[in-house]
C-alpha cells in the first residue's frame, strides 16, 4: 500500500507514468522519517526541511500542505498498513508531468511509504574512502534529491569491499558525508564536522546533535573542512540519520576508534 496524493493504493494497481519527471530528469525531493511509539519523531524538522527544499527547486506548495495535512498524510499510511507504533517513512515529493527540462508547470504530487522499521546499530562498523566520484560542494546537494548515484555507487564499492559504509569526498577531496548520513569526528573535547558549504546533507539528527553539543558544554562543536588525513588524528567518528540516531564507526582503514567517546557524546546531546 502507499499513498498517492493523498489516496491509499495497493502498489500493484499503482504504476507510475513512464514520463514521470522523477524517473525522467530527477525533478524530485525525498524525506525519511521515523515514527516511534505513534509519534514521528522531529516533525516539524522533517516538515520544514520538506518545504525548503521544494522552494529552492521552485516547487509550487500548495495552500493546502500544512503541517497538519503532512502528519495526517504519514499516519494514513501507516494506519492502513497497521504500523501505528512504529515505522520507517518516505515521503516523495515530484513536479507534475510535461515538458522536457523545462517544465509546463511547477505544480506537485507526492507518494508516502511506510516500512517495517528495523534498527540495526552496530557494535563493529568499518568505513573508507569512496573516491571514485565527488559530491558538489553546492548548495543543491544539501537536500535530499532522487539524484543520489554518488551514494548509490559508494554503496555498492562498500558492499563489494566488505565494509559498512563509505565516506564521500567533494571536489575539494574533502570528506563530506557518509552514504547514509552525516560524519562527525572527535579530537579531544572538540566535535568537528563538515559545514553545509562542503556539500553535505542538511541532516535533521546533525543539526539536533550540533544545537546539544553546543548547549552542552562538555564538548565544543567545530563546523570546518575536514580533509581524509584528520580520520586518522581523530580519537573518534560517528555517523548521524533519522533513522538511525547515531552510529559508532570503530574501524577506518587500520585505525581504530574509542567508541566510548561516541557514547560520551551521545549522553550528553
Amino acid at each position: 500500500m502507499i499513498n498517492f496524493n493523498g489516496t491509499i493504493l495497493s502498489k500493484d494497481k499503482f504504476n507510475l507514468p513512464y514520463n514521470n519527471r522523477a524517473f525522467s530528469y530527477g525533478d524530485s525531493i525525498f524525506d525519511t522519517s521515523k515514527l516511534i511509539d505513534g509519534k514521528i519523531e522531529f516533525l516539524e524538522a522533517h516538515y520544514f526541511r520538506l518545504m525548503a527544499s521544494m522552494r529552492m527547486l521552485r516547487m509550487e506548495i500548495p495552500m493546502f500542505f500544512t503541517l497538519e495535512y503532512f502528519e495526517k498524510e504519514i499516519f494514513k499510511i501507516t494506519e492502513s498498513l497497521n504500523l501505528e507504533k512504529k515505522a520507517r517513512i518516505k515521503f516523495t515529493v515530484f513536479r507534475n508531468i510535461g515538458g522536457l527540462y523545462t517544465p509546463n508547470n511547477n505544480k506537485i504530487d507526492f507518494i508516502v511509504e511506510a516500512t517495517n522499521l528495523e534498527i540495526a546499530v552496530k557494535e563493529h562498523y568499518v568505513v573508507d574512502l569512496f573516491k571514485d566520484y565527488y559530491v558538489s560542494s553546492d548548495l543543491i546537494s544539501t537536500i535530499k534529491t532522487n539524484n543520489r548515484i554518488v551514494n548509490v555507487l559508494a554503496s555498492i564499492y562498500a558492499s563489494e569491499n566488505g565494509l559498512d559504509n563509505c565516506l564521500l569526498l567533494n571536489e575539494k577531496k574533502n570528506v563530506v558525508e557518509a552514504t547514509n548520513g552525516n560524519v562527525f569526528l572527535i579530537k579531544g573535547n572538540e566535535v568537528h564536522t563538515p559545514p553545509l558549504s562542503e556539500g553535505c546533507i542538511k541532516g535533521i539528527i546533525r543539526n539536533k546533535v550540533i544545537e546539544k553539543i553546543q548547549n552542552n558544554g562538555m564538548f565544543r562543536l567545530v563546523e570546518k573542512s575536514i580533509s581524509p588525513f584528520e580520520l586518522l588524528k581523530a580519537d573518534a567518528m560517528f555517523i548521524t540519520n533519522s533513522i538511525i540516531g547515531i552510529q559508532s564507526i570503530s574501524n577506518y582503514r587500520k585505525k581504530e576508534f574509542n567508541t566510548y567517546m561516541v557514547d560520551m557524546v551521545q549522553e550528553n546531546a
